[in-house]
């Protein structure tokens, strides 16, 4: 578990954040989740797009550089649908939906993660 805070604005993205580094996290995702709750993040490092194909709710993603900068904002995206960041981008952050307008996450936004042991 972790947290995502927004360094540019001093706003918390998340506070229950989770990592998908095994291939079974990442082949899963969201897909076995029946909701997700505000405060709640899942991260997929070393990934420049995602899916939300067999999805049953809309969520934002974030998109982030290796020192996570913010390099792509996509909000509210439905199920069934592909989501493509900037080729710079090292990592996606998945959130619910509504978390960056409540929040504002915006391109240039310095994010920082910390992981909890």
């Amino acid at each position: 578990m972790g947290r995502i805070e927004n360094v540019t604005t001093g706003a918390l993205l998340a506070d229950q954040v989770k990592v998908a580094r095994s291939f079974p996290a990442r082949v899963i995702g969201l897909l076995a989740r029946r909701r997700f709750e505000s405060g709640e993040a899942l991260v997929f490092p070393g990934c420049r797009s995602i899916h939300t194909v067999g999805m049953r709710f809309p969520i934002d993603v974030v998109f982030v550089s290796r020192e996570w900068r913010v390099v792509a904002v996509r909000s509210s995206v439905p199920p069934g649908r592909l989501a493509v960041s900037a080729w710079h981008a090292r990592a996606t952050i998945e959130l619910p939906s509504g978390t960056t307008k409540r929040v504002t996450v915006r391109v240039g936004d310095q994010l920082r993660f910390s992981e909890r042991s």
